[in-house]
């Protein structure tokens, strides 16, 4: 694998940027593999990576059904954070975010990581005292979350004149999670397909699955394609919203429903936002990019959806709750927005779990699940690899909803 670096970029600048190397290969598609993994997405891909660096394991085929990177893991606000509820959630999410502050010197490949700071507004007192016992057991797992007061939010944040005390909701507080970051969610997917691809993981562009295939005695035995059939003892499923799709061609009920989850970024502007804003009351959150590009979220479709648009009554409830904070940002024009679909479980907390079909392994129930790519793939691979969960993971299996022992997570961004 080529080395990147600032001596490698200057000799090949030199050469008018000619002699780069492909960043991965493209290798023929075979008809067997020892694992088949569908989805070129952040967690995939991480798989895939992982499975080879900590397994040796690199008989593995990804499956995309479009481009490299092209489906959520690009269709997302790139928050980083461990903010979480459970005692199941925090220390995972704490090892995925200290995963991704390591991940540009691991992968030899610039992320353009940003430790920014999340900040959340507080508008309701109930949130104020979830807030407030939330940084309580955040405490033991070593994620750092703190009070800070009003006067204190307008200093780190001076763009944010509305919340006053006659608006419908006055702002009371706020909590601060200093390990929140930002990142590029292109470099994230490219960086994991460019190790994997160097130690022998087969990537496969335009290749969907249209079915799962099982032999008459119930093990999983591969995958049907356009290209044809590819077959292997275990396959894993990191495909999104797409995952009930898949599994009900082979029989196989799972406890998600897809939703549709949209965002939108504003014209370029000069600095005025270098937090994380989120605002679990209104139901929007918002950064600002290298760019300078406010890049805003809201909440999801109120019923299952399959769109990758965005709602209009979604969007305009999202715009009408961000000018009550930030009423100079009226005057700004937006540039493109978009909806991702994505499979939500019953307890909001994800799903990477051994199924009852031998050899079919889900990761699944990602809200949010960019954060989590560095921790999901490593434990994604770990199953793969040992049929067996490791630690972290264990508490989001399957098993979970057959004995009631949920992990019931308010933790996400604006959850309703």
């Amino acid at each position: 694998m080529q080395r990147y670096s600032a001596l490698s970029l200057f000799r090949h600048a030199l050469r008018g940027h000619r002699g780069w190397a492909p960043a991965w290969r493209s290798r023929p598609l075979r008809d067997r593999y020892q694992a088949i993994i569908v989805g070129a997405g952040g967690h995939g891909l991480a798989a895939a990576y992982y499975l080879a660096k900590e397994h040796g394991l690199t008989d593995v085929a990804v499956l995309e059904a479009g481009w490299l990177g092209g489906g959520n893991v690009a269709r997302n606000t790139v928050t980083i954070r461990s903010n979480y509820m459970r005692d199941e959630s925090i220390p995972f999410y704490v090892k995925s975010v200290a995963m991704y502050d390591r991940l540009t010197r691991d992968l030899n490949f610039n992320m353009m990581h940003s430790k920014r700071t999340m900040i959340d507004v507080l508008q309701t007192w109930g949130m104020v005292r979830d807030r407030r016992r939330r940084r309580l057991i955040m405490d033991i797992y070593g994620s750092a979350y703190e009070d800070i007061s009003v006067a204190e939010l307008r200093r780190r944040v001076p763009a944010l004149t509305g919340g006053g005390a006659e608006s419908r909701l006055p702002i009371l507080g706020a909590s601060v999670h200093t390990d929140a970051a930002v990142n590029r969610h292109d470099a994230v997917a490219w960086g994991y397909a460019r190790a994997a691809s160097a130690m022998g993981v087969s990537i496969h562009q335009q290749t969907p699955v249209t079915r799962l295939l099982r032999g008459a005695d119930g093990v999983i035995e591969g995958v049907e394609t356009p290209r044809g059939t590819v077959r292997a003892k275990t396959v894993a499923l990191a495909v999104s919203g797409h995952t009930t799709t898949l599994t009900e061609t082979v029989g196989l009920r799972l406890p998600l429903r897809t939703i549709n989850l949209t965002a939108f970024v504003s014209e370029p502007v000069k600095p005025v936002v270098d937090v994380i804003v989120n605002c679990p009351d209104l139901g929007v959150y918002l950064s600002q990019s290298d760019k300078g590009e406010l890049v805003i979220g809201g909440a999801t479709d109120l019923g299952q959806s399959f769109r990758r648009d965005i709602k209009q009554a979604v969007f305009e409830d999202t715009v009408a709750s961000l000018l009550e904070l930030f009423p100079a940002f009226a005057r700004l024009k937006l540039m493109r927005q978009w909806g991702g679909h994505l499979d939500m479980a019953h307890d909001a907390s994800p799903i990477v779990s051994m199924t009852d079909i031998p050899g079919l392994i889900v990761s699944a129930g990602w809200w949010g699940g960019y954060k989590a790519i560095p921790a999901g793939g490593a434990g994604l691979a770990h199953l793969i690899a040992t049929g067996r969960p490791d630690p972290l993971i264990a508490p989001f299996g399957l098993n979970r909803f057959r004995t009631l022992d949920y992990v019931v997570e308010t933790g996400t961004t604006t959850a309703r």
